[in-house]
């Protein structure tokens, strides 16, 4: 099945890198990035639309059909933020945004990046593991045609990316070490955006889809 895929936070460490898995893979013929600012990148396979409100996607709306997946990247850190705010920002936002594609891509499987130690049962102490986890659970019920939930842990940056985490120049040679002595914490953007692929064109036995899913589905 040849993949027309929409991804969002392209100007994101996390969506720059699940971007360039699309443009660079042989069954996905269309990606629209839908972000705030220019991703910097350009291809032939690429289109961009770039909207500040994402509370707000009436004004884009209609440009946003004929697609069969959607890779949604777009997130904030929780650090130093009120449960509001952060419930705003994560689960108002997304919730927001695929109930647009819903009824404008029957066919469309919904993929979300949300993170490792998200809950969803609600119970976690940690606020941002709850909301996470509710967004999941309302992503998983809405009605797309599939939807898969992706807690990555640590991330290795793909080589030549322009947006990179400013913690990740310190951190970043931690990887192997990670990979090596906890591998259910640690793997790659590229095995990212590979993982989010393969389930899109052939479906996976879990709808939540941990480290070791990622690693697995994501080899090339």
């Amino acid at each position: 099945m040849k993949l027309r895929v929409i991804v969002t936070g392209a100007t994101g460490m996390v969506g720059e890198g699940v971007l360039l898995e699309c443009l660079g893979h042989h069954e996905v013929e269309q990606v629209l990035s839908v972000s705030r600012k220019p991703s910097g990148l350009t291809h032939p396979k690429l289109r961009e639309i770039l909207h500040s409100d994402f509370q707000n996607i009436s004004p884009i709306a209609d440009q946003l059909t004929g697609y069969n997946a959607c890779f949604f990247c777009l997130g904030v850190s929780s650090v130093g933020m009120k449960e509001p705010e952060y419930r705003r920002l994560t689960y108002d936002l997304t919730l927001h945004f695929a109930q647009a594609l819903l009824p404008r891509n029957p066919e469309l499987t919904f993929c979300y990046i949300s993170g490792a130690g998200t809950d969803g049962t609600l119970q976690s102490r940690q606020m941002w593991a709850r909301v996470k986890g509710e967004t999941e659970n309302a992503l998983l019920q809405l009605g797309f045609q599939d939807a898969y939930m992706f807690r990555p842990g640590f991330l290795r940056a793909t080589e030549g990316q322009q947006h990179v985490l400013s913690y990740y120049k310190y951190f970043g040679w931690l990887f192997p070490v990670l990979r090596a002595v906890a591998p259910n914490y640690a793997s790659t953007l590229a095995e990212l955006g590979q993982a989010m692929i393969r389930v899109t064109q052939r479906g996976y036995l879990r709808k939540v889809l941990e480290v070791p899913d990622i690693v697995l589905l994501g080899k090339r």
